[in-house]
């Protein structure tokens, strides 16, 4: 009884955090629930009301709520990673190769100029210039001992400014009519309940709950998001292969929205005032180099346009670090080709979260041994 009573605080915190990405979806942003929440959740924790009872400390609420968002994210991407993913994929190989190392550069490009003129150290840098989304990288950077807080401020605003940049831009060159159609369409998909469905749900989560041990026995930085991604993916994968079909899970879109607000509420609750302390400095160099990637990005997605057969608006789209649902959604209002941009945009997070940690670790040990070796010959 004494356990569920002093749970019941962070359960309020939650409710109330949410409340605010509620009050932002109102927007009609898609990402509105996770930053709304994130930024209610940080308002929070900075005033620290005691009418919350939640005590005070840096480490926020209980990792729990992080690694049920993170396997709810996983399981919605890795349903994602199907038959026409891979086929995609494999017709069109040495774009999307070329479109993701790209965005890896930039992003490293980015992070580069961040550590050099603003005093952030290498890890936090890099991590809170990685194109990997607002929902991966901070549970990521915290695991490998960057500073959350800043990687989280600096990725929220990165994906604020292309979520309300780059739509707006493609929007204003090409005609649309039919606004939200994919979304209410997805939504609707969805949401409608079957019996059948209701088993490969539970298979999924299965296959997610497996795929996050072998995470862990494989040291993957945040198990919980990319071993049952990858899990949900193999299952799904496989079963393409042995029917000819894609699987369908019961997976209405509030188990998404729950994710994103598990996932703000426990970014947020970590903040703290200390954090913002001559941070001036960083949030304009990070601006500024975010405005530089939006432009570096489209010049690419205008050269890919001359030298293949995709549209710049599809090219554009693919290569726009701003989340999944934001930049489908678009393609698809604009009558681009959303597949491919839905393909590049999971395979350039997967890339992201298996690749970038373990190199950014091991720039941060050479950076290390560097100093050290310097301090021994001084």
């Amino acid at each position: 009884m004494k356990k569920i009573m002093e749970f019941f605080p962070y359960v309020w915190f939650v409710i109330l955090s949410g409340a605010g990405g509620f009050l932002l979806s109102l927007t009609g942003l898609p990402i509105g629930w996770m930053i709304g929440t994130l930024l209610t959740a940080a308002f929070l924790s900075i005033l620290h009301p005691k009418v919350l009872h939640v005590p005070a400390n840096e480490k926020g609420i209980q990792k729990q709520w992080l690694y049920i968002g993170q396997c709810m994210l996983g399981i919605e991407l890795g349903q994602k990673v199907n038959r026409s993913v891979v086929s995609i994929f494999y017709e069109n190989w040495s774009i999307i190769t070329i479109m993701l190392i790209l965005s890896v550069v930039f992003s490293l490009l980015s992070g580069l100029i961040l550590w050099k003129w603003s005093k952030l150290d290498m890890l936090t840098s890099f991590f809170a210039t990685a194109p990997g989304g607002l929902s991966s990288i901070p549970g990521i950077a915290e695991e490998v001992g960057a500073n959350t807080g800043i990687v989280s401020i600096i990725q929220a605003m990165r994906v604020f400014l292309i979520i309300i940049t780059v739509p707006v831009m493609m929007s204003f060159l090409y005609d649309h009519s039919e606004i939200h159609v994919f979304t209410d369409t997805a939504a609707a998909e969805l949401t409608k309940f079957e019996l059948n469905q209701l088993a490969i749900t539970s298979l999924f989560v299965f296959a997610a709950w497996i795929g996050h041990y072998i995470g862990k026995l494989l040291k993957f930085p945040a198990p919980w998001l990319i071993g049952s991604m990858i899990g949900v993916a193999a299952v799904n994968f496989i079963s393409t292969l042995l029917t000819n079909s894609n699987l369908v899970a019961w997976w209405p879109q509030s188990l998404i929205i729950l994710s994103q607000i598990f996932i703000g509420a426990s970014i947020g609750s970590r903040f703290h005032k200390k954090m913002f302390i001559g941070i001036n400095r960083t949030l304009i160099i990070s601006t500024l180099s975010t405005i530089s990637l939006i432009m570096s990005m489209f010049l690419c997605a205008y050269f890919v346009s001359l030298v293949t057969n995709l549209s710049f608006l599809t090219a554009g789209l693919a290569f726009a670090p701003g989340g999944i649902a934001e930049m489908t959604t678009t393609a698809f209002v604009l009558k681009g080709d959303f597949t491919f941009v839905v393909t590049v945009q999971v395979l350039r997070i997967v890339a992201v979260c298996l690749i970038l940690p373990p190199f950014f670790r091991f720039l941060n040990y050479m950076e290390l041994k560097k100093k050290a070796h310097s301090y021994q010959s001084a």
